[in-house]
């Protein structure tokens, strides 16, 4: 299997306009998003539709693609990057890519507001592969007893119940789930299991095809949720547990915080 990791990057947020050009400890968030991956892989191509972000990656020596304005989601991005890469006889990538099959190639959608994602964890998501049968990967970090209420019920972080068996994903809420019938809240930490969605996904080249032509479902709209259009469609998603924490930015109070644990740490 080969597998390419891209990082999709637009520049317009409602929340924070300009997110991948932010500094963080000296350097662009998008670099060091960039850097990390490339300790985890060979191939890694960061995705965008803004000339700015385009000469920053390209100024520190990385590797990146532009794509339109109007996708909806990164997934969108993500697949227009990898049909330039593969099918673009003018692409850098095309013969590294246009020869495999679909099939053969995983895609790692990395999200670009992640500057402190791991390797390790990149690996662990790719490690979801040694079962042939894997068609989307994604990672979860567990809560713990020490952990407040308040972190885990913030909706910014989506909880995943998942399959103990096969570690196969069931539901993801911004809600808190599971509800734990008859125990005071206060003690639901203590007594249950709860994991946090990471946002990182991989998915075969042939399932990420397939995904973007999914219309919106139900359940998604209502939870403003991508990945419930999937499995309301039948697919699979199975989860690595990563122990690790990283910083999501997506606000510009999460940049000040992030830059604060540089400085700390």
């Amino acid at each position: 299997m080969q597998t390419t990791g891209i990082i999709p990057a637009r520049w317009a947020s409602s929340r924070f306009p300009g997110k991948p050009l932010a500094m963080i400890g000296g350097k662009p968030m998008i670099q060091r998003v960039y850097e990390q991956a490339k300790k985890a892989l060979n191939l890694v191509v960061v995705a965008t539709d803004d000339s700015r972000i385009l000469d920053c990656v390209k100024g520190f020596g990385g590797e990146a693609v532009m794509t339109r304005t109007d996708h909806l989601c990164g997934t969108e991005r993500c697949l227009e990057a990898y049909e330039k890469m593969k099918e673009d006889p003018q692409s850098p990538w095309y013969d590294t890519l246009h020869g495999l099959r679909d099939e053969e190639i995983i895609v790692v959608n990395i999200q670009g507001d992640e500057p402190f994602i791991q390797p390790e964890q990149i690996r662990l998501l790719c490690g979801l592969w040694k079962s042939p049968r894997t068609e989307i990967g994604t990672l979860v970090k567990p809560f713990r007893a020490a952990d407040t209420w308040e972190a885990l019920a913030n909706p910014n972080t989506p909880k995943v119940v998942f399959t103990e068996e096969n570690q196969q994903a069931l539901l993801f809420s911004r809600s808190v789930i599971p509800y734990m019938r008859g125990v005071p809240q206060e003690e639901w930490l203590q007594k249950g299991h709860y994991y946090g969605h990471i946002g990182m996904y991989a998915y075969r080249g042939d399932v990420l095809r397939r995904i973007v032509k999914m219309p919106m479902s139900r359940m998604e709209q209502a939870e403003s949720l991508e990945q419930l259009r999937w499995l309301e469609n039948g697919l699979t998603i199975r989860v690595a547990v990563s122990e690790q924490s990283s910083i999501g930015i997506d606000t510009p109070e999460d940049l000040q915080r992030a830059n604060q644990w540089i400085m700390d740490n």
